[in-house]
């Protein structure tokens, strides 16, 4: 009985191995070929594997393309929530790592980015990528959006809609994301890190002095 299961073990391990390692292939065709580029010859290739195996663990370039997808989401949401989960204290603590958390290179990534971006422009015509898209971009929406509320009620900031804040911030976000997949020879991590602090200063001058930006 014990060496079933160890065999049944092995085997899913295998095949989970297997299934990243095919996802891993695909981000890497769609950053060089895009979606409609890519097809399953091209992920096998890269993988070095036969079609056959691509065919056996996904069946179709559709549900190949959704558990890319998903796995970018998945990935996404791991550092997001340890992120949050590690920094300690006040909301503009917390904040200010989420900020610093999308400029990390193994986020502000311009393969991972290529990827992200190619399914953010196919998602009015699939609905399966809007829900994957949708469901990360309103966790994260409400998380930044309550950090911002406390700060706002903490300083006692008048005049100060959290809602705009929090759009500003994933504006900036989503733009220093687009320089850095366009103008990668431009793009400055520090400097789009001091544009995020400066913002931050101007907006919420109590939690985040002149000096510390």
């Amino acid at each position: 009985m014990a060496a079933t299961l160890e065999t049944t073990d092995k085997r899913a391990a295998s095949r989970a191995r297997r299934r990243q390692q095919l996802v891993d292939a695909t981000i890497k065709c769609i950053a060089r070929k895009g979606l409609g580029g890519t097809t399953l010859a091209d992920v096998a290739g890269e993988a070095g594997l036969s079609q056959g195996i691509v065919n056996l663990h996904f069946d179709s370039k559709d549900n190949l393309l959704t558990e890319t997808l998903r796995y970018l989401a998945e990935d996404y949401d791991q550092q997001f929530m340890l992120t949050l989960a590690r920094t300690t204290g006040s909301a503009a603590n917390k904040l200010l790592a989420l900020m610093d958390m999308d400029l990390r290179p193994s986020i502000c990534d311009r393969q991972k980015l290529a990827v992200w971006f190619a399914f953010w422009g196919e998602v009015k015509a699939v609905p399966t990528y809007q829900k994957i898209c949708a469901a990360r971009d309103d966790k994260y929406h409400n998380v930044m959006i309550e950090l911002v509320s406390e700060i706002i009620d903490e300083g006692r900031y008048e005049n100060v809609d959290a809602q705009v804040v929090t759009e500003a911030l994933s504006s900036m976000t989503d733009g220093m994301w687009l320089s850095c997949l366009i103008n990668p020879k431009t793009f400055n991590r520090k400097t789009a890190r001091y544009a995020v602090r400066s913002y931050l200063h101007a907006t919420f001058p109590d939690h985040y002095p002149q000096g510390e930006l």
